[in-house]
C-alpha cells in the first residue's frame, strides 16, 4: 500500500509544479500550515496518506478520509505557507504491482 501511495504522490509532482504556479496567479486557498491542517482534520476528517518533495523544496502531501472518501492535495513552501491544490471524492487506497518489463501497462 505504501509503495502505491508513494508512487501516486510522485506522479503528481509534475502536475503540482504547474498547478502551484497557476494557484499563485489565481489566488488559491493558502494559509499557515497549522491552520490548513486543522481544517482538513476538523471539517473533512482527512489524514495524511503520502508526501514527497516537489520543486523548490516544497512539500506535496495527499490527505484523505476513509469514511467520506474525500481527498486533498496540498503544497507547503519552506516558509510554512500551505496551499490547497486539488480536492475531490472517491479516494481509494490501492496496491498494484508494476507490470513486468515489456508488458503493456
Amino acid at each position: 500500500m505504501r509503495e502505491k501511495l508513494f508512487a501516486l504522490s510522485l506522479g503528481f509532482g509534475a502536475l503540482i509544479m504547474v498547478t502551484h504556479a497557476q494557484a499563485e496567479t489565481l489566488g488559491a486557498q493558502c494559509g499557515q500550515r497549522g491552520a490548513v491542517m486543522a481544517q482538513l482534520v476538523d471539517q473533512f476528517g482527512e489524514s495524511r496518506r503520502s508526501m514527497g518533495i516537489a520543486a523548490n523544496n516544497m512539500v506535496m502531501e495527499v490527505f484523505a478520509s476513509d469514511a467520506s472518501q474525500s481527498w486533498t492535495i496540498t503544497v507547503t513552501t519552506p516558509q510554512g505557507q500551505t496551499c490547497l491544490i486539488a480536492s475531490g471524492q472517491g479516494f481509494e487506497a490501492m496496491i498494484e504491482p508494476l507490470p513486468a518489463k515489456g508488458d503493456p501497462a
